[in-house]
This record gives C-alpha cells, structure tokens and sequence, in this order.
C-alpha cells in the first residue's frame, strides 16, 4: 500500500490550496483518512480526519478554514485549506488506515504519505 500526497507549494495569506492524497495498492477497504502537518521545530499534528461514514473532525486552529473530504471509488482523500495563514506553513502528510489483502490474509495497518510542502507567505 503507498500514498502520494500532492498540491502543495507557495500561496499568499489569504489565499486557497486543494491537497490531495491518492492510495495504491491490494487495498481490501479504507477506514479512517487523515491530514497531518509538521512545521520546523514543532511536532507532527492532526490537521483534520474523516472517518469512512464520513464524520468529519477538525482542530480549532483550522476549523472552519480547512475541509476534507474523500473520494471512495478512487481511493482518494483532499484537503480544501482557504484563508491559509502564514503559521499554517508546514509539510503535509497524508494517513490512513488501510486493510489490504493477499492471497492468504487481510492486514490492516496505518499508513503513511511522503509529505507535501505548504508555504504560506504573509
């Protein structure tokens, strides 16, 4: 199972970024999906999570600011971020818990995506 982040770069305060997450591979079902984001000297944090009924969680810093949604038939998660600030500037990291399966089992585990770059210029 991979995940490949993209849509990050460099946007002005005030501005929009669309992230999105694609997940590969002998994938058997996606439960949760998520965003999370590391800035420079600070730890990795929850940005927003969405569950498979789709049950939405946000932290108050980007409440009302950032929405995820997903895409189920292609195995893909988004982060819609508006009004972006310069603190929000950190690599973006996508993560779900993925069952996947081979010829004798299922296996589900937490997985990670390769991270994408966000910088929010003031």
């Amino acid at each position: 199972v991979q995940l490949q982040a993209s849509g990050g770069g460099l946007v002005q305060a005030g501005g929009s970024l669309k992230l999105s997450c694609l997940i590969s591979g002998k994938i058997f079902s996606i439960d949760d999906m998520g965003w999370y984001r590391q800035a420079p000297g600070k730890e990795r944090e929850l940005v927003a999570v969405i569950t498979s009924d789709g049950i939405r969680n946000y932290p108050q810093s980007v409440k009302g600011r950032f929405t995820i949604s997903r895409d189920n038939a292609k195995n893909m998660a988004f982060l819609q971020m508006t009004n972006l600030k310069p603190e929000d500037t950190a690599v973006y990291y996508c993560n779900a818990v993925v069952t996947s399966y081979d010829i004798t089992r299922l296996l589900t585990d937490v997985y990670w995506g390769q991270g994408t770059l966000v910088t929010v210029s003031s």
